[in-house]
This record gives C-alpha cells, structure tokens and sequence, in this order.
C-alpha cells in the first residue's frame, strides 16, 4: 500500500490523521500532486473517544465517503447528559448547515477510511515515513521541502514542494523547525480512555457525566471535564475521561487512576471491569482554543491538533481538524491559481485570517469558559443545577458542540452567532 514518492509535489501534507488526510484529499481532487506522509502504518490506533458530532459528519460527507450502517457507522440521536442525581437526553438540532445525527467509529478504523478517501483522489501517501524537520531556503527562510527517514531501516530522504501542511499533531516537530511554538496562555487538555466489552455498546445517544471527581468520597474535588460512555456497536463501550483545563492545584495527576476509580462507582452489570477491559489505559493531551499560532508562515500551513484547533468547550478535535485542513486545502488551490508570486502569498496570508473568522470569537469564549469551571465551587454548582433547567441546557448544548446556522436560522443561533461576534478573535 506504500509508495516510495518522487520527490517533489505540488503540496506536501505532513501527518494521515483526520487534518492531514482531509486536506490531501481536497488538495488532490482540486487537481494538485500532493504528497501525504505518515510516520506509522495503518490501522494504527489514536487515543480519541471516538464519538463524531454532526460537524464532524459534515465533513465526511463532502469526501463522499460512505456513512451507513452497512459500512460500519454507527448512528446517535444526540447526547444524554448525568448530573446530579439527573440526566437529559439532548437531540442534535434539526440545522440548515449540518446533519442532524452524529456517528461512532474507532479511530484505528477511521483514520485509514479517510487517508485511503485521499489516496482514492490521487493524494500520494507514504507510510513509515517520519519527518524529522523541514527544509528552509537559506535566503529567504521559506519552507521548501522536508527532511525525513524512510521504512524500517530509517533511510533518510528529502521531498520538496513549495507548500507544505503541517498536520502532524499536538508535538507537531515540523512546527517547532519553523519556529513556531505553542503558547503558553492557551489551555492544554488531557484525554484518557479504554475500552470494554459491555451490554451498553448499542446506545442511540452519546453519554456524557458531568460530575468527575479527583478521589471518591465527600473529600473528591469535582475536575473540570467530564466523564463519557459511548458505545460502539460492537460489543464494546469507549469510556473515558476529558478535563478541559489541566492547570489544577497539584502536580501529575494519576488520570488513569481517576478513570478506574470512575468506572468503579458504575452499576457492575454495565461489565466496566477490569476482566472485561479489552485494551489498555491511553491517554493524550488536548491542544486547545489555538494554542499554536500563526496559522500560516513561510510556506508553512498548520492544520488541526498542531493548529490547536480542539474545542475549548467539549474537547472535540475531529471536526476541527477536517475542517482546518479542508480550508488549508481551499486556500492553496486558491493561491496556486495566482498569477504572481505576491498574488499567491497575500492568498495565503489570509488563512489565519479565514481561521480566525471562523473559529476565532466561539474559541474565545471557549477560553472564558475554562476558566470559569476551573473554580470547583462553580462547577459543582453548573453540575448540580444544570438538568434542572431544560431550555438552558438545550441552549448550552448547542453552545458547546457550535451547533448554529450561521444564517437565519432560530433565536438561539442568533443570539448564539451574536456573541461570538462581540468578543475578540484571538
């Protein structure tokens, strides 16, 4: 399945993950030779909890790729919110702009579907090929190319193009080559997750319990995140914690613990034990609000995780990195078909622009947000109250998971797209 590439291209995407396959493909089927490097081989696994909202689903669909259950999709309704004692199921909006379902499917599994979409488009993927920083032109400074090691004997190759995506995660090593390092007044999140086998792996509705604390007991400090239980259809429950601000009052905390002390305070019937834990604990960080920034220098575009495009609110990385890398894919199709080299690069200089648009005031407010539930007195107080007020948890759903109709649409997508046009687009 793996090609040794020539060693140039129009465009090189450097990461298959959800940003780097979903801008490959766009940049193939607008007719440019793209080249797509994955340090790993597929399937390979990624720590996610692998449930996909309707944002996510959108996405998925302009790469024509097939989503029913006959592939191996597995349709909710929504999300069923537990707090306090309550729970509430909430139904994806009926929306203008996306669907109104969203999809499970484990990410060893999905991320090939996609970066085989993009080879399918004419992407030329690479697996086994590690990246180990970039080429610069010596007078300029610009990107030119990438260094990198080939297979399993590491045989060291150069690919020059003179754009290249940078989808390479939350490290993003090319990024940090060029000069561009993460900020330290963004949030960084953290992500754990296992699976196991459970009657529960058939639900219609994505779960999520908004009471998570540090240690069990009355002594337990409610953590800024939330727990989930997604099913998988399969036979199998994804389950795992997300805490959107890791800044707590004490070092290094022992997620994994925090998870299996979780699980244990579940009903022992739901089988969330460890005989019946198929894999091992995995963790990874959340990149957030954008925490890496310019989005675009030198030739160099980032996309997704490396963009810190995860969502503030509720963590969700795959729709912003599809989308991310679908607007990377737009913008240099559109700058290639400048006429000067100066029409092309005031092109490209308006990505950041174009993301910050988009995302710029909902991420700010997102950043608000995390503040706010990092003070344990209100977050206890959002937990306990929350389900008590159905309209405001309706609104604060579709707050959360930016599920509005930018145009037209209701009261709520109004009011909604109305703040996030009051605040700064950082």
């Amino acid at each position: 399945m793996t090609e040794p590439p020539s060693d140039t291209a129009d465009a090189i995407v450097v990461g298959a993950g959800p940003s780097g396959a979903t801008a490959a493909y766009h940049l193939a089927r607008a007719g440019l030779d793209v080249l797509l490097l994955e340090k790993t081989a597929f399937p390979r696994e990624k720590v996610c909890g692998d449930g996909l909202t309707p944002r996510a689903v959108k996405q998925l669909v302009a790469m024509g790729i097939d989503i029913s259950p006959e592939a191996g999709w597995l349709r909710n309704r929504g999300l069923r919110v537990i707090s306090g004692g309550m729970r509430m199921e909430l139904d994806w909006p009926q929306l203008a702009t996306f669907p109104d379902h969203g999809l499970v499917r484990r990410r060893d599994d999905f991320d090939e579907r996609l970066a085989r979409q993009a080879q399918k488009a004419g992407a030329r993927l690479t697996e086994h090929c590690t990246v180990t920083g970039p080429v610069r032109d010596d007078r300029t400074g610009r990107i030119t190319g990438v260094h990198a090691t080939l297979g399993g004997d590491r045989r060291p190759v150069t690919y020059r193009a003179p754009l290249v995506v940078a989808a390479d995660g939350n490290s993003s090593r090319l990024s940090l080559g060029m000069g561009l390092h993460r900020r330290q007044d963004r949030p960084m999140g953290v992500a754990v997750r296992t699976y196991f086998t459970s009657p529960r792996h058939d639900d219609d509705y994505l779960e999520s319990w908004l009471e998570l604390p540090d240690r069990p007991g009355p002594e337990g400090r409610l953590l800024p995140g939330y727990a989930w239980v997604f099913g998988m259809g399969d036979g199998t429950c994804n389950v795992g914690l997300g805490v959107l601000d890791a800044s707590l009052p004490y070092r290094d905390p022992d997620w994994r613990g925090i998870l299996r002390t979780w699980c244990a305070g579940l009903p022992e019937d739901w089988g969330f034990t460890p005989e019946n834990m198929t894999g091992p604990i995995r963790g990874a960080a959340l990149p957030m609000g954008f925490n890496r920034q310019p989005h675009y220098a030198d030739g160099l575009l980032l996309a997704g995780d490396a963009a810190g495009a995860v969502n503030p609110f509720n963590g969700e990385g795959i729709a912003y990195a599809m989308e991310s890398g679908r607007t990377a894919a737009e913008v240099i199709a559109q700058a290639r078909a400048r006429r000067t080299a100066e029409g092309r690069e005031a092109a490209l200089r308006h990505y950041p622009r174009v993301m910050k648009d988009v995302y710029g005031g909902y991420y700010t407010l997102g950043r608000a947000f995390v503040k706010l539930i990092g003070r344990p007195r209100l977050m206890r107080l959002a937990t306990e109250r929350g389900l008590s007020h159905p309209q405001l948890m309706k609104i604060a759903f579709r707050l959360v998971n930016n599920l509005t109709d930018p145009t037209g649409g209701d009261a709520v997508d109004r009011v909604l797209n109305g703040l996030t046009k009051l605040v700064p687009r950082a």
